[in-house]
């Protein structure tokens, strides 16, 4: 007989852990990922160091006139706090005498160590969070692995894994909010109300749109308790390890509750976010979009009256859903899933369920309308819609415990469906980690519309045969910025790119492969056991004792 699940509801945690970290230590480049990020870290820097967040010699391409003319990036601080102590340490180890030779070669010492400890980092966190709140939603323990397995594997999580962009910090943060915030309706904590305002605060210093994400949080609570009224089955208990209470009926004190105790938290952080742009440039109201749109006015006259929200709606709106270059249903497919699963099987999914799934496909169309006139709408140089896909992996890993979840009620069809679309999703995000993410934007320049996740496995399938040349892939504009050109035409994994380079010793990218290839074995044994522990609960679930 299999043990009790509540005594091994810890057990798969760690190797959850393990896996999330070496899946992240094995899909790093050593670089950033993106411009951006490099602008993020050079504004931490400039917060310890006398360098400048912005260097001259960068205006006008980048960087906006403050207080005192001063130069300034256009972001929040959210993601150079992050960036902070990893810099202190990173460049640290950069003077050391053993690098002494290397110097600032891409990909430089600091950026190496920023990547790998931030990325790391908050991997391993958003799947202790993620586990914790699915157990909270009222999923079995396997149902629970598969689900974090399918956000690692299965979403643009993993592209952004790869490459540091604020996105997977801003999931992180929101599921964050989205678990202790549910523990606080249900169990009755403070302190988890304080955590998970706390967690979805911080996102407004990341980036101030997600103030979103603080609404869907806010929507799901509401809609828990609606479907709490309404008769909907409700989670038997929050698997957290305290007493749970049951909710109070009377939803208007609840809410009071709720909002003496969250809101205090968010105007902090607001002060905070309204404080940085004070600092940069002398005005509390504004965003950075203001400066931003002035810089550029003064550059190019001739821009639309409207500008930065010049795009019709309709070209971002439905770009964002079914354009082949940044549809989310191809690059997030399991988010089909999700509403495919939750059509068939709306009436089995419990009050809670019922509430994230709404809360997350409403949060995925507000970012889609939000974002739709804006002048890069889908986020320019990104795997697949930058802005809306932190929404679009929420809304879509749920899929996967609610498939397993509901499996006895689905037909034959949405279960082959299932299967389909998880075995697609993993290809397509294993894929997005082959290489760079400019190369198919250069490709498109010259080869005009086409569906980016073809593109990908067309590259690939060429790389790796040497057909790039001959199938026409090395177009003009792939070789138009030579470091570009370097890093978008090799395999974008940290040895690869080392060699790429040419600037480290024979023996330092031989020892680089060698840690890869442990890694890369490490994360398939973690998997392993991660499927022997699913097996297992699986197993118990199914047992006479459990069923009565």
């Amino acid at each position: 007989m299999v043990a009790n699940p509540q005594a091994h509801s810890r057990k798969p945690v760690f190797w959850l852990a393990m896996c999330a970290g070496l899946l992240a230590f094995c899909v790093q480049s050593g670089e950033l990922g993106s411009s951006d990020t490099m602008h993020r870290l050079q504004t931490a820097h400039s917060f310890w160091t006398s360098e400048p967040a912005v260097f001259p010699n960068e205006y006008p391409e980048f960087g906006v006139h403050g207080r005192g003319g001063k130069l300034y990036d256009w972001y929040g601080i959210g993601q150079p706090l992050l960036m902070l102590p990893f810099d202190i340490v990173g460049t640290g180890i950069s003077k050391l005498p053993i690098f002494r030779d290397y110097g600032d070669t891409d990909p430089t010492v600091r950026n190496i160590f920023v990547t790998y400890s931030v990325n790391i980092l908050v991997s391993v966190l958003t799947v202790l969070v993620c586990y914790r709140f699915l157990l909270m939603l009222g999923f079995d323990v396997a149902q629970a692995i598969a689900g974090v397995l399918a956000l690692l594997f299965c979403t643009t999580h993993l592209h952004y894994t790869q490459n540091m962009m604020e996105n997977n910090y801003i999931c992180l943060l929101t599921l964050t909010g989205f678990c202790f915030q549910y523990e606080w309706l249900r169990c009755g904590s403070r302190r988890a109300l304080l955590m998970g305002s706390g967690a979805l605060g911080l996102n407004l210093l990341t980036r101030l749109t997600t103030g979103l994400d603080l609404i869907a949080v806010g929507g799901f609570l509401v809609l828990v308790l609606w479907f709490d009224r309404e008769g909907w089955p409700a989670d038997s208990h929050v698997r957290t390890g305290d007493r749970t209470q049951p909710v109070e009926r009377r939803s208007t004190a609840v809410l009071l509750a709720y909002v003496k105790g969250a809101l205090p938290i968010y105007l902090i952080f607001l002060f905070f976010d309204r404080l940085y742009q004070f600092y940069r440039f002398g005005n509390w109201t504004t965003t950075y979009v203001h400066y931003f749109t002035i810089e550029h006015r003064l550059q190019d006259p001739t821009l639309p009256t409207k500008y930065p929200w010049e795009t019709p709606f309709h070209v971002g709106f439905f770009g964002a859903l079914f354009s082949p270059e940044k549809s989310i249903f191809l690059f997030d497919p399991l988010i089909v899933l999700t509403i495919a699963v939750a059509l068939w099987a709306w009436r089995r999914f419990n009050s809670s369920q019922k509430a994230y799934v709404i809360a997350t496909l409403t949060l995925v169309f507000a970012y889609i309308c939000l974002y739709a006139r804006y002048t890069v709408w889908n986020g320019n140089f990104a795997w697949g819609d930058r802005y809306v896909s932190t929404a679009a992996e929420m809304a879509a890993f749920i899929s996967v415990p609610l498939l397993l979840k509901s499996r006895a009620e689905l037909g034959r069809a949405i279960w082959s469906l299932g299967v389909l679309l998880i075995a697609a999703s993993l290809a397509i995000q294993l894929a997005s980690v082959a290489f760079w993410v400019p190369l198919e934007i250069y490709q498109i320049e010259d080869l005009g519309s086409q569906f980016v996740i073809w593109l990908r496995f067309k590259n690939i399938v060429a790389f790796a045969f040497g057909k790039m040349e001959a199938w026409g892939l090395n177009t003009d504009a792939v070789t138009y910025d030579q470091w570009d050109y370097q890093h978008i035409t090799c395999w974008n994994f940290m040895p690869f790119v080392l060699r790429r380079a040419g600037a480290a010793p024979r023996w330092v990218v031989d020892l680089a492969f060698g840690l890869w290839g442990v890694g890369i074995a490490s994360l398939v044994y973690s998997t392993l056991k991660l499927v022997e522990v699913y097996r297992h609960m699986v197993d118990f679930y199914h047992e006479p004792e459990y069923q009565k």
